[in-house]
């Protein structure tokens, strides 16, 4: 795809995605509100897994309702070009609500990877459902110990 990442709006994620048509496609999600290590491993790992990693963000709102008032810390457009300056990220697209069932459905990957913070029973249950109905790979990253971003939000907060 190239050296920086793309960003594809929620409404141009379906032609995006027939010009994509045979590849094996790897989706993963989440706030990306602070980055850490553990992000970019996790992003190296699911890349590994596939032709392209293309990544969904939550917008500002969801993260708020998901995270409180304070977060998130960087605005989306800010958060997604983040994410698209990072080597193993091809795709990076912003999407509304708390859950990416929408995106999920519209990107129709061949794997979706979730940190280990997550389990297959924990993961909501429509995405699940949308995943499972697609025929996707579910995969789980470990976690990498020490490093979550509520740990460094309230690592910051102290200082």
């Amino acid at each position: 795809m190239g050296e920086r990442g793309r960003l594809v709006a929620m409404g141009e994620v379906p032609g995006v995605r027939a010009e994509l048509e045979g590849k094996r496609i790897v989706v993963t999600n989440g706030c990306f509100d602070l980055l850490h290590v553990g992000h970019l491993r996790c992003l190296d790992f699911a890349r590994s897994l596939g032709d392209l990693l293309w990544v969904g963000i939550n917008d500002d709102r969801s993260v708020r309702s998901q995270k409180g008032e304070n977060r998130p810390i960087h605005a989306e457009a800010e958060r997604a070009e983040l994410l698209a300056g990072l080597r193993p990220v091809d795709l990076v697209t912003v999407f509304s609500g708390r859950r990416a069932t929408a995106f999920l459905q519209a990107v129709q990957p061949t794997v979706y990877v979730k940190g280990g913070d997550y389990r297959r029973e924990t993961l909501d249950a429509e995405e699940r459902q949308a995943l499972e109905r697609m025929g996707v790979e579910i995969r789980f990253f470990p976690l990498v110990e020490g490093r979550s971003t509520t740990a460094a939000w309230e690592a910051l907060q102290k200082r």
